[in-house]
């Protein structure tokens, strides 16, 4: 021991403390570790229950003595127990979650239940099944669905039916297209329900893509950003980044059209088949055999006076059948279609450097705006027949001072550790 006090009293005063450090550190790690091994390793056991099915979980485990712990809304027990757990609480109905199913119905029997009765257990169960469904979703914690139904009364005409939903999301917040998803998944279960008739709210209270929500920009702010960016990306290769600032607007066709059209052309004629018909008729008539003046004059011999005529006739008729052309075409004017694009482009001024080195800053000349002005139209698909406008203008831009604090170096960066 005493060597030991001699070999301690001649060590300095830095490495006494140095090895004072290094037995706490000892010592306080060999201690968590043992802690570590001696602590059962926690794992889920419940998560996203009501406040109440939750309460009921932990009233059961603290009577049973286990060891658990709560984290926001999650319950974690012991590894090795927790499916022991699971199956004990699971025989007991636990956790007594509020989402109940058609299992409703397996309690409803023909002995005293009413049609009110059933048509409520079964709206009931129909609400259950819809928030188990919902609650499948990761991002979505708790969820509850209440439908009024029309009810099973024939003189109601006219009702129909409508939903809310009410959810809790897992940490984030619920988008508007999982509330639009949400909706159209009630609106499907439930015959006769629109998908507008279905309010989706959060936990806060708000509702989640209502009608007053800003409508989705339309397809010409679409189009107009993308040109926008195709000008910008040209422009900036050229007069440097900063040095452009581009503006687009495009008219679009917000109605749709059809149009049917039908055109004959006479020039277009073919003959499809021909029919000739020819006729001919011969007819010749000698006289009477009278006996007058005329036949007892010495120049006819004694004949019968009288004249002979003969006749012919020949017809020929030919009938030709033609198809004409037909053209039909149906034109679909779909909306969307650009009507007119408006560019509106400002370049800042070119820096010029005399001898003396002063920068001064100069518009831009003609010849290469107009340069310019071609790689614009050529982006945008430019058409001067449906009234397209393009404008570039060189202009000495206004330099903007930057926002915030400028970073500088400490006196601690400056200093020398030695």
């Amino acid at each position: 021991m005493q060597q030991f006090l001699n070999i301690w009293a001649g060590l300095t005063f830095r490495r006494q403390l140095t090895i004072v450090a290094a037995t706490l550190a000892m010592f306080f790690g060999v201690l968590a570790m043992s802690k570590m091994v001696a602590s059962p390793t926690l794992t889920l056991l419940y998560a996203g229950l009501e406040s109440g099915a939750a309460g009921d979980v932990v009233r059961a485990l603290e009577q049973r003595g286990v060891v658990y712990e709560v984290r926001g809304g999650s319950i974690f027990v012991d590894a090795k127990a927790r499916d022991e757990l699971r199956l004990t609480l699971a025989s007991e109905g636990l956790p007594a979650n509020g989402n109940r199913g058609y299992e409703l119905l397996d309690n409803l029997t023909g002995f005293g239940t009413t049609s009110q009765m059933f048509d409520a257990a079964y709206w009931r169960a129909k609400e259950g099944e819809l928030a188990r469904t919902i609650v499948a979703n990761p991002q979505i914690s708790m969820a509850r669905v209440h439908i009024a139904g029309t009810g099973s009364n024939p003189f109601q005409r006219g009702v129909v039916p409508k939903a809310s939903v009410s959810l809790t999301p897992n940490g984030g917040e619920i988008s508007a297209a999982e509330a639009k998803a949400v909706r159209f998944l009630v609106a499907s279960a439930v015959a006769g329900l629109s998908p507008d008739d279905v309010a989706v709210i959060d936990a806060n209270g708000s509702l989640i893509g209502s009608s007053d929500d800003a409508m989705p920009t339309s397809q010409g702010d679409d189009k107009a950003e993308m040109f926008k960016e195709k000008v910008q990306r040209i422009l900036e290769a050229r007069v440097g980044l900063g040095n452009a600032i581009v503006e687009v607007s495009v008219d679009t066709e917000t109605e749709s059209e059809s149009v049917r059209e039908r055109r004959f052309d006479p020039e277009g004629r073919v003959a499809i088949s021909t029919d000739t018909e020819e006729r001919s008729n011969s007819s010749s008539d000698a006289g009477s055999g009278d006996v007058t003046v005329a036949s007892n004059l010495p120049s006819n011999n004694g004949q019968p006076g009288g004249d002979s005529s003969s006749s012919s006739n020949s017809e020929t008729r030919e009938r030709v059948n033609y198809e004409v052309s037909e053209t039909e075409r149906e034109i679909v004017r779909a909306p969307g279609a650009v009507k007119r694009i408006t560019v509106a482009v400002l370049i800042n001024d070119a820096i010029a450097t005399d001898e003396s080195g002063v920068e001064t800053s100069q518009p831009r000349d003609d010849t290469e705006l107009e340069a310019l002005r071609e790689l614009v139209s050529s982006a945008v698909g430019f058409d001067a027949e449906r009234g397209d406008i393009i404008t570039i203008k060189s202009m000495a831009l206004q330099s903007i001072p930057p926002m915030g604090t400028q970073a500088s170096t400490s006196i601690v960066d400056r200093s020398t550790w030695i």
